[in-house]
Parts: structure tokens; C-alpha cells; sequence
């Protein structure tokens, strides 16, 4: 049985890596937060809007439950996912975890388009969304840390460099 759970800051590329991954090993591909917006039928923005991030936590725990069960998939979690709860625990327990290491530098140069649809990066200057971004991966690398196995994603910017991403992940779990 197969599975990789493929973590990071949000920006790293763990949707355009598991979705290569997922087409390269013939098998399902699901991202965290596109599984909450489809059973919740709400998008993450809203979810947040409506029950804050301590609600959208709580519903993404019980959802990382289903998801974590499914064989023979990779998954991608929300950035913050590993970080709450038993969430880190649970996802080494349940398969072969991989982060997705990126410096602050490009994680911003990778997000600086997409702000308006992050719900921690609305309303952000540039200035503001960089300190948030250094602060808030220094919180989160003691959890991001904890994965299996760590590859470095910070020249993932075309096709071939994600195409070697996913052998480096295959050499990694050994599928």
C-alpha cells in the first residue's frame, strides 16, 4: 500500500508535486483543502470567514482523518495542518511523510500573486505578507521538521525541476 503525505508552507508546491507524483504512480491525488471545500461545499475562505481559523482547524482535523484512511493515494495538506492538534503525530503514523522546504524568499515570490485568495495573507502590504511568511515558517518548521523526509523545493520553477522532485520523492519512499 501506498501513501504520501506531502507538507509544507503554503506556496511550496505540494499540489503541483502531488499532482505529478499521483499521475507518474497511477493513483489518486488529493489536496486537503480541495477535499474540505467539496464535502463542506464552502471554500476555505468562507469556512474561515464564517467559524475562524479555529473552526476551519477543527474541520480540517476530522476531514485529515477520512483522507488519511484512503490507500493507495497522496495527499497534500494545508500548510498549517501539521501544525495543530496531534496533526504531525498522526500523518508519520499514518505514511511516508515529505516536506517541501522553501526559504521565505521564494515562498513570498511564489504567493505575492495569490494573497487575495489566502485567508492568512488578505488585506497584507508586501512587507507585511514577507514578515508573516519569515514569522510564521520559524513557528512552523519544528512541526514541518518532523516529517520523514525533506527535499528542498526552492528552484521548483519549471516542468523538469518538478519532474525531478518527483523521482527524488519516489527514490525517497521507494515506490
Amino acid at each position: 500500500m501506498i501513501r504520501i503525505i506531502i507538507i509544507g508552507y503554503m506556496g511550496a508546491g505540494k499540489t503541483t508535486v502531488g499532482n505529478a507524483l499521483s499521475r507518474q504512480l497511477g493513483i489518486p491525488f488529493y489536496d486537503l483543502d480541495w477535499y474540505i471545500e467539496t464535502r463542506m461545499h464552502k471554500s476555505v475562505a468562507q469556512i474561515f470567514e464564517e467559524k475562524g481559523e479555529e473552526g476551519f482547524r477543527k474541520i480540517e482535523y476530522n476531514m485529515l482523518h477520512e483522507v488519511a484512511e484512503f490507500e493507495n493515494v497522496i495527499i497534500s495538506t494545508g500548510g498549517g495542518t501539521p501544525c495543530f492538534f496531534d496533526n504531525m503525530d498522526y500523518l508519520n503514523q499514518q505514511g511516508d511523510t515529505i516536506y517541501l522546504k522553501a526559504t521565505p524568499e521564494v515562498l513570498y515570490a511564489h504567493l505575492k500573486m495569490g494573497r487575495t485568495v489566502r485567508p492568512l495573507l488578505l488585506n497584507k502590504t508586501s512587507e507585511q505578507m514577507q514578515a508573516f511568511i519569515s514569522e510564521q515558517l520559524s513557528l512552523r518548521e519544528p512541526f514541518y521538521s518532523k516529517a520523514r523526509h525533506t527535499l528542498d523545493v526552492n528552484l521548483l520553477d519549471n516542468y523538469d525541476k518538478i519532474k525531478t522532485s518527483v523521482e527524488r520523492i519516489r527514490e525517497m519512499t521507494g515506490v
